[in-house]
């Protein structure tokens, strides 16, 4: 009897660390989802115009710098994109990614920041769900303006496919993340759908449904943009 509890008991440990590890990824596409209402409801966010015309939106919530020596830092999020073969459907389910950086360990000090990216056109979009993309190099990347339009922004930003903003201690602003890379994290949306799924098949083929912890996150961004309102030969 002894014999079948302790067997009983090593085998029960794998599904409970899996299932702790599941709720782990959920609670993080939740917090996602309460970062971005919260930076949506910051007077002087980011411009409306420019959610509007972007392909996908990525969230990373606490990004935290790594340890003195180290340098760099290191933060997890989703990514969630427009369906269709266009993008010009509603928000889909979301995606896991990390954030690996040089440069914005300088800049975060000791503070966890949450920084919200849009995706700006479909080549942008395509390269993130390739492998790991270098911001400023295998991928543009800019500051993005904040405000209540983005008119006046300059060629550089508007050209951008990544635009990309922070919050830390309240302050909200563009910031440049250019020598940092993004990935998809393979391994947290096997533990956030309980299944192998390639990140293509979540974000463009709609393989999968929006998780339970993503439904106020997908059902805020269709509310906040419903429509992609890029210009379609940008579409193409």
């Amino acid at each position: 009897m002894k014999r079948l509890l302790a067997l009983i008991a090593v085998l029960t440990v794998p599904l409970g660390l899996s299932a702790a590890e599941g709720r782990k990824e959920a609670d993080r596409v939740k917090e996602s989802g309460e970062v971005l209402k919260e930076i949506i409801d910051i007077p002087d966010n980011i411009p409306k115009d420019l959610f509007d015309k972007a392909e996908c939106v990525i969230v990373l919530p606490s990004v935290k710098k790594l340890a003195i020596g180290i340098g760099g830092s290191y933060g997890r999020g989703v990514m969630v994109c427009r369906r269709g073969q266009h993008f010009t459907g509603p928000w889909g389910a979301p995606a896991m990614y990390a954030l690996e950086g040089g440069n914005i360990g300088l800049q975060l000090g000791g503070q966890a920041t949450d920084f919200v990216l849009l995706v700006m056109n479909p080549r942008g979009a395509e390269s993130l769900m390739g492998s790991k993309v270098k911001l400023g190099a295998d991928a543009s990347a800019a500051a993005g303006p904040k405000g209540r339009s983005a008119e006046g922004a300059t060629d550089v930003v508007m050209r951008a496919e990544i635009l990309s903003y922070s919050r830390s201690r309240g302050l909200f602003a563009g910031i440049s993340l250019e020598g940092s890379t993004l990935r998809p994290d393979n391994r947290a949306d096997e533990k956030l759908y309980g299944r192998k799924l390639d990140v293509k098949e979540i974000l463009r083929q709609g393989k999968v449904g929006v998780p339970a912890s993503g439904h106020d996150l997908v059902e805020l961004l269709n509310k906040h943009s419903p429509k992609n309102l890029s210009d379609p030969k940008s579409l193409r």
